[in-house]
């Protein structure tokens, strides 16, 4: 077996070491693998030609991760929360069921990259919901900030898991009429998708509830936290 070819590997940790620019380095890299490798220049400019030309839809995937820190950086979290903060009448609930709503109707269409934990659910949802928590029952404690956080993420695959499986074409759809298909049983897929709605449908009900018990939770959990603090303070004036 040759070994050469894994120059290329070393290549390109210095070359990110060197925080050289990673577009160069990655070409660099992959010139270095095909020359070890006794692959013509030629050859390799053809290989990552197509390689472009095929994987450029992940792209997008890779862009959405810097763009995102970049807004985090300027204070897109702190604008989301004052935002909602100034809307009357926005609760924590309110916003989480709005937004589970339309997370399933943009799955069911197929549209499931709307939404998403790195694009929507960290940099804006989480943000807005502890806004909103936070402009009604007062300041949060960290613990509180977290069950926030994580009931927005859950909220988010909810809605995506149900109803993305309404949606014709999702490979999940597929899947039940190739298993259904195997067994003798020959289903259409929009068969399979409009008995995907009550299901969604329950799972949108279910959640709702959820999500309103858990406010009423945290608003009891807030209030006796203030008690204690309160009676804290109350006892050492006492004793003076």
């Amino acid at each position: 077996m040759n070994y050469w070819p894994l120059i290329g590997v070393a290549a390109l940790a210095l070359g990110f070491v060197l925080r050289l620019n990673p577009a160069l380095v990655v070409v660099a890299a992959g010139f270095i693998t095909g020359l070890a490798a006794k692959i013509s220049p030629l050859e390799v400019l053809d290989v990552l030609g197509k390689a472009y030309t095929e994987k450029r839809f992940l792209l997008l995937f890779l862009l959405t991760l810097p763009v995102i820190g970049l807004l985090e950086r300027h204070g897109l979290k702190e604008h989301a929360q004052r935002w909602v903060a100034r809307l009357r009448g926005a609760t924590m609930a309110r916003l989480l069921i709005a937004y589970l709503l339309m997370r399933q109707l943009a799955s069911a269409v197929g549209l499931t990259s709307l939404g998403g934990h790195p694009q929507t659910v960290r940099p804006l949802l989480a943000p807005m919901a502890e806004g909103a928590a936070q402009s009604n029952h007062g300041d949060l404690d960290e613990d509180t900030r977290q069950r926030i956080r994580a009931m927005a993420a859950g909220t988010d695959n909810v809605g995506l898991f149900f109803g993305e499986d309404i949606f014709i074409a999702f490979g999940a759809v597929l899947l039940i009429q190739s298993f259904f298909a195997e067994h003798g049983f020959k289903l259409d897929p929009l068969h399979i998708a409009l008995w995907g709605i009550p299901t969604a449908i329950c799972a949108f009900l279910i959640h709702c509830i959820r999500v309103l018990r858990f406010e009423r939770a945290m608003i009891r959990r807030l209030a006796q936290q203030r008690a204690a603090e309160l009676a804290a303070v109350a006892d050492p004036a006492r004793d003076a």
